[in-house]
């Protein structure tokens, strides 16, 4: 059996890591790139695209950067194509954009609710359908999609993102079913609350955050390079066996 540094190296691989200029993608893409993964970076701020190029760099990995908005369908296929165009094939697609707009059901606005679906559902259904034929040519492919264990748990004031988490998850499953014999591993992280520049913002006023505290048995919130561990793993050839999970990182939330 190869050393254990072996079954959780990415060395020769391609990883193409949405929502990659800042938080959680951020991270990802650092933490990828440590163990060996070149980094197809994507986002639409240039800025933060440019503090996660030099990060990959520093650790000696190549980093394409592809600027998306992935609210637009049409921009998200012509991402599938140029990825493969630039790096000549991606290996690992890490779905981690996207958006949350909260409020109640009753004041939720329709366009609210439509930018949340595409951004959080339909880019990385188009994203993974234009990236999975050349991972099925190749015989393997690692799918992971960040979710929320609001799409396995009910949290008020998030019908749109919960609904769309939940489909993640759906979906998540239902490319495993099609494509795990191709030797394609497909699953879902569903986080707790994350300290990212969202997280924070989100979550900072002590009478939101301490309800949410109190009923999560570890008693924090995460941290994003923990979200980036799991998915380390989950790209790695160590869990090769682990298909159409849908795995809770939540301090022990949805358990009580």
């Amino acid at each position: 059996m190869a050393e254990w540094t072996q079954r959780f190296s990415l060395e020769g691989r391609t990883a193409l890591v949405t929502g990659a200029s800042k938080g959680i993608g951020a991270e990802i893409c650092a933490v990828f790139a440590d163990a060996g993964a070149d980094i197809i970076a994507v986002a639409r701020d240039p800025a933060g695209l440019s503090r996660t190029a030099a990060a990959v760099e520093s650790l000696e990995r190549k980093c394409y950067v592809l600027p998306c908005d992935l609210s637009d369908a049409d921009a998200v296929r012509r991402l599938g194509e140029d990825a493969i165009e630039v790096a000549g094939r991606v290996d690992i697609l890490v779905n981690d954009a996207g958006i949350a707009r909260v409020a109640p059901a009753l004041e939720l606005s329709l366009e609210d609710w439509d930018t949340t679906m595409a951004v959080n559902v339909r880019a990385p259904f188009l994203l993974a359908q234009s990236l999975a034929p050349q991972m099925i040519a190749r015989r393997w492919g690692k799918i992971i999609n960040i979710s929320s264990q609001t799409g396995v748990i009910a949290l008020e004031d998030h019908a749109a993102y919960a609904t769309s988490k939940g489909a993640l998850n759906a979906m998540t499953k239902s490319l495993m079913a099609e494509w795990a014999r191709h030797n394609i591993q497909v699953n879902a992280i569903c986080p707790t609350v994350v300290m990212t520049p969202m997280g924070r913002e989100l979550w900072s006023p002590e009478e939101k955050s301490a309800p949410f505290l109190a009923r999560t048995p570890l008693g924090r919130f995460g941290e994003p390079v923990e979200i980036a561990d799991l998915a380390l793993y989950l790209a790695s050839p160590a869990a090769e066996l682990v298909n159409g999970a849908i795995i809770m990182i939540e301090g022990g939330f949805s358990s009580i």
